[in-house]
């Protein structure tokens, strides 16, 4: 399995999705796109074809956590999407992991790869421990929420950068890491409070890094797109 750069177009409607794509009508490799929550509420499951018809791989990241039965069954819907990855949260349980892979699986067998939010790239320790009660450490729980969703046989886990390498060591070689909070050495933090570069994140054991504002607000959108791959996958 190969590296790739994903990025995250966390636009509000349809028409500044296909002007910011537009740009990269001409690149001999077409980008890897998230289709977050916002554009799929604004634009519903027609956004996910037609960026597909145009060539795209697409992860859906619309991050379920239900009881077992209603994901089973939004993933069984999501599955006809054909979409290249999409995701839920690993807190709600190794039974609703299990309940997601088999309803996204199709009769024939194929599916989409299937990830599991850790910890959003948001959470500091300090807020998971006084706002969630979890009063393990960060990286333990993020690793006990790798070790789960493995345990539920899905293929991979979205963590932070920094975390890549321990979920590897816990989880295996072959275990996905889908990580956002990328940011380029020169450029902003913005919310996101465990981040890194995507040098780094290649050197750490990332398989997939998530890049969304320093690429779709970037004065030359392409140009910080090529800076990406050329340090995370070349």
């Amino acid at each position: 399995m190969g590296k790739d750069v994903i990025i995250a177009c966390d636009f509000s409607s349809a028409s500044e999705t296909f002007a910011f794509l537009d740009k990269f009508r001409d690149e001999e490799r077409k980008p890897f796109v998230k289709i977050g929550m916002e554009l799929y509420y604004a634009e519903g499951p027609s956004i996910v074809r037609e960026i597909k018809a145009r060539g795209h791989k697409i992860f859906l990241d619309l991050k379920l956590h239900d009881i077992p039965n209603t994901v089973k069954k939004s993933m069984a819907v999501l599955s006809s999407l054909d979409v290249d990855m999409t995701n839920l949260h690993a807190a709600g349980t190794i039974d609703m992991m299990k309940a997601a892979l088999e309803g996204l699986t199709k009769a024939d067998g194929t599916r989409p790869i299937l990830i599991a939010v850790t910890q959003l790239t948001s959470t500091s320790e300090e807020r998971m421990q006084n706002e969630l009660l979890i009063n393990a450490s960060i990286n333990e729980t993020i690793v006990k929420y790798a070790e789960n969703t493995k345990a539920a046989g899905l293929d991979g886990v979205v963590c932070s950068p920094l975390e890549a390498g321990m979920v590897k060591s816990a989880c295996g070689s072959e275990f996905i890491t889908v990580t956002p909070g990328v940011r380029f050495a020169d450029g902003e933090v913005g919310d996101q409070v465990r981040v890194t570069t995507p040098a780094k994140a290649k050197e750490i054991g990332s398989d997939y890094i998530v890049v969304g504002r320093p690429i779709t607000q970037a004065a030359d959108p392409v140009a910080a797109y090529r800076r990406c791959v050329a340090e995370f996958v070349d």
